[in-house]
């Protein structure tokens, strides 16, 4: 499987939630590198990095989110791949 890198939006009751640090624990677990934060639109954004399997997985779980989340959908697009990334951040 090939390395790819997605954007993606969080839409539905996804800000104050720990939806941004859950999301840092999937990526962290599944060894996937990026970053998300929280937007002035109530939404959380992000980019992620990974084998395509690995990526599909993470998309699942941010598509479930944590417990007190209510993710409405999930929107992606295809990025071109960043070199030297070493973890996934939560930025503010």
């Amino acid at each position: 499987m090939a390395a790819q890198r997605i954007f993606f939006v969080a839409h539905g009751k996804v800000q104050g939630v720990n939806f941004r640090y859950f999301t840092q624990k999937k990526a962290t677990e599944y060894k996937i590198t990026g970053w998300c934060r929280n937007t002035d639109k109530a939404t959380v954004e992000g980019e992620a990095q990974g084998e395509e399997d690995v990526i599909k997985r993470f998309l699942k779980d941010v598509n479930n989110g944590p417990p007190h989340a209510q993710v409405v959908k999930v929107e992606t697009q295809h990025r071109g791949l960043q070199e030297g990334e070493t973890a996934f951040e939560v930025r503010r």
